[in-house]
């Protein structure tokens, strides 16, 4: 049960964002299926105890996933990413790293916004990462196919 009700709350979190996407009946349910998934990685690798790493995992799971859905589903990769990457975006780290900033109190400034761009960071790189290797995969299985 610990790790159900989160995924529930991201599955429905999703499951609103790609309303306005104006997503509709199973791509809906799809894409907010990938978020679901993404928290169940994240709370999976908590025992790395470094949550840029937990990020990084999760942000891997749900590039895998949106891949496997946009070939299945053939619609495009974006749809399914994005969406699914709502319950990461480190909303939280951008506001306290702007309160910080409008306060004055700098130590806390830096020490919250080095922390949110390390979150961002790796949400970046678990995309890349999975997406420059698909891509990959593509070209090598191409390369076979034609000679």
């Amino acid at each position: 049960m610990r790790y159900l009700l989160p995924c529930v709350y991201a599955f429905a979190a999703c499951a609103a964002f790609s309303i306005a996407f104006n997503m509709r009946g199973k791509s809906l349910v799809f894409a907010s299926l990938g978020g679901a998934i993404g928290w169940l990685a994240y709370l999976l690798c908590a025992p790395v105890q470094n949550d840029i790493l937990q990020f990084f995992f999760a942000t891997m799971a749900i590039s895998v996933y949106s891949e496997i859905m946009a070939r299945v589903r053939r619609e495009p990769v974006t749809g399914y990413l994005l969406v699914a990457l709502l319950p990461m975006v480190p909303g939280g780290g951008i506001y306290y790293t702007m309160e910080y900033c409008i306060v004055g109190n700098t130590e806390m400034f830096l020490e919250t916004g080095l922390h949110t761009l390390g979150i961002a960071g790796a949400l970046a790189m678990g995309i890349l990462l999975v997406s420059s290797l698909v891509r990959l995969w593509h070209i090598i299985r191409m390369t076979r196919k034609n000679a």
